[in-house]
């Protein structure tokens, strides 16, 4: 249960998971050698800006899969046998993400595609593990605000767009390139809030009908 000792030492155990995969991203980044600090031009020739980017990339993508987390396990009275399982599945696939990171951000790796199709098909199962643990949670009636149908719908329908849009640039990067693959992963900078906005403002609709309807 929530009040217990064993509920907080295991959400301090997934805290310590999400913080040491966020850690060893730097390890992806190579120093360069002393004469490169030399100046700027041959500072950038050796690729440690692109590494940089591979890093802020995955910082930014561990940290919301923690907000995430966060936010799903405040909605859980408790953590059951099955509910920690597929939670430590969700870690699993987060603690992965410094590995896929380095075919990504390694500038001899990087032009090739199946480094940024393993990356995205990383992410995708992170996040539909996540989503998979909270179902669980919700089907074994552990939600502390149970919702409705509606509600969840909504929810499951929000949580996607990530998964669908790395999905779809597997694909894209195994026939077009990773570059394309990549920019692929920029469309959700408008899909993730055009989704979540549109979501809400359905249920909101929905809500108004059905309290019209009872009065």
């Amino acid at each position: 249960m929530r009040e217990t000792s064993e509920f907080d030492r295991g959400i301090s155990f997934y805290d310590a998971i999400y913080g040491f995969a966020i850690t060893l991203l730097i390890a992806n980044v190579d120093a360069p050698p002393p004469d490169a600090w030399q100046d700027l031009a041959t500072f950038l020739r050796t690729g440690v800006l692109h590494q940089l980017g591979g890093f802020a990339l995955s910082f930014v993508v561990i940290a919301v899969f923690w907000r995430i987390n966060v936010r799903l396990v405040k909605r859980i009275s408790a953590m059951d046998s099955a509910t920690t399982t597929m939670n430590l599945i969700a870690a699993a696939f987060v603690i992965l993400i410094p590995f896929t990171t380095q075919g990504i951000s390694d500038p001899g790796s990087a032009g090739y595609a199946l480094p940024t199709a393993l990356y995205a098909a990383n992410i995708t199962l992170a996040s539909l593990a996540q989503l998979a643990m909270f179902q669980t949670a919700r089907h074994r009636g552990l939600e502390t605000e149970p919702m409705s149908k509606r509600e969840n719908v909504a929810l499951v329908l929000d949580s996607i767009a990530t998964p669908l849009v790395f999905v779809v640039s597997i694909p894209v990067a195994l026939l077009w390139g990773a570059d394309a693959g990549k920019l692929t992963w920029a469309s959700l900078l408008v899909l993730g809030p055009l989704s979540a906005y549109v979501i809400r403002r359905r249920a909101a609709t929905e809500g108004d009908d059905g309290d019209a309807q009872s009065t």
